[in-house]
Order: structure tokens, then C-alpha cells, then sequence
């Protein structure tokens, strides 16, 4: 069962993307949290950042968070802040936001490290992030309706960035250090003895190609702590 379970875990953190992100500024209904989170992860894609308006800070955190155990949700204090270390990443920001200089969304080069930056239900994205952003980007429509769910025009514009990054070779070799991997690796498939070392802050056990825990010194540092 774990040796299955363990080459699906390879595969994925083999396909990962690590310069590529979602930023919500505000995005606080539990569907579209949700929703945007498992497109991420549908496209290879493990973090994912967020503002939320005060009053909703823990329950979209709870939210976001408990979604998908495969995507990690980094919520940051306010805007400037956390649009700030996209900028020290080297990431391009991109809002998805209508205005003057907006461009068509498949006009942009998604191989380059990347934040899109979605909006808010009612309002979209505030002009504060607006005015933070490098590009902004829209989604020609040709209906009545000018505007899209937070979660599908962020689905729509992702996999316009997974097409151009799986064209580019992004999926044929792994972006994550051994190092990550590997973390990565042993908490999804020990999600239980994850919550203990944490609990008894020891480190996790060695585990083997197979996905099998090989690691007689750590068995007793265990049953030292939970006989």
C-alpha cells in the first residue's frame, strides 16, 4: 500500500512547480477558497498565498487550508506586506484586473516566476493591489455578463500557465530540492506520526525508496517518549 501510494507522492513532487503562485487579496467564500486551492494543486502548483478581510481571517484560513492536505496556504497580515516578498522572489505580479493597460491574459509569459493576484467576491482586486501589480490581465468576454467567478477566471488563467510551462519542459524535471522532497514526501504519507514529532518536536524517521520507515534508532526514541 505504501509503496503505491509513495511513487504516486514522487510523481507529484516531481511535477511541482516552485516560482508559480496564486495571491487572493480578499477572497473569503469558502467555495472559491477551496476551489482555487485544488486548481493549484490540479496543476502543480504547492503554495499558495492570501489577505483575508479581518472578520474571516480564521474561518478561510480553516478553509483554505483543510481543502486539500497537498497545497500549503500562507496568509500574510496585509497587502503590502505579502505582495512584497513576491517582489523579493523575483516574481512577476499579475492582476487579474480591468483597466487601461490591461492586456489579454494569454499574452503574458507564465514561465517566468509568477504570483497572479485574483481579487475579492464583490469588489475584485482592490486598487491597492492593483497599483502594486506589474501587469494586469483580463479574460476577453463576449457575453452580456462581463465578469467571472474569483475561482474560474483563476482556473481559466492557471492553465493558460500550466500549457505554456508543460510546452516549455517544466513538467520533465523536478523543481524541488531533495531536501523538500523528502519532507514533503514522509508528511503525506505519515500524516499521524507527522502530528507527533511535531507534538514531541523530535525529528521525522528515515524512510526508504519504497516509502517504508527504516529507522531502528528513531523506533526507540519513539517508544522512550509513547511506550
Amino acid at each position: 500500500m505504501h509503496n503505491l501510494r509513495n511513487k504516486k507522492i514522487i510523481e507529484l513532487l516531481n511535477r511541482r512547480q516552485k516560482d508559480i503562485t496564486v495571491f487572493m487579496d480578499e477572497v473569503h467564500k469558502p467555495h472559491n477558497l477551496s476551489a482555487i486551492v485544488r486548481t493549484c494543486d490540479a496543476i502543480g502548483i504547492g503554495e499558495v498565498h492570501a489577505v483575508y478581510p479581518n472578520q474571516h481571517l480564521k474561518a478561510c484560513h480553516r478553509t483554505s487550508m483543510g481543502s486539500t492536505r497537498w497545497v500549503t496556504t500562507h496568509t500574510h497580515q496585509d497587502l503590502s506586506s505579502g505582495l512584497g516578498q513576491m517582489k523579493a522572489e523575483k516574481k512577476q505580479i499579475l492582476a487579474a484586473h480591468f483597466s487601461d493597460k490591461a492586456v489579454d491574459f494569454r499574452e503574458i509569459d507564465y514561465t517566468k516566476p509568477t504570483a497572479i493576484l485574483v481579487g475579492s467576491e464583490k469588489y475584485g482586486v482592490s486598487q491597492q493591489a492593483a497599483d502594486l501589480a506589474d501587469e494586469h490581465i483580463l479574460i476577453p468576454m463576449l457575453g452580456m455578463v462581463q465578469s467571472l467567478n474569483v475561482s474560474v477566471a483563476s482556473a481559466i488563467i492557471l492553465y493558460e500557465a500550466q500549457r505554456q510551462r508543460e510546452q516549455a519542459g517544466f513538467y520533465q524535471q523536478r523543481q524541488l530540492d531533495d531536501e523538500l522532497c523528502e519532507k514533503l514526501r514522509f508528511e503525506w504519507l505519515y500524516p499521524k506520526i507527522k502530528l507527533f514529532c511535531e507534538k514531541h518536536a523530535i525529528r521525522y524517521p528515515l524512510i526508504d525508496e519504497h516509502g517504508e520507515i527504516q529507522d531502528k534508532e528513531w523506533h526507540e526514541l519513539r517508544q522512550s517518549i509513547a511506550p
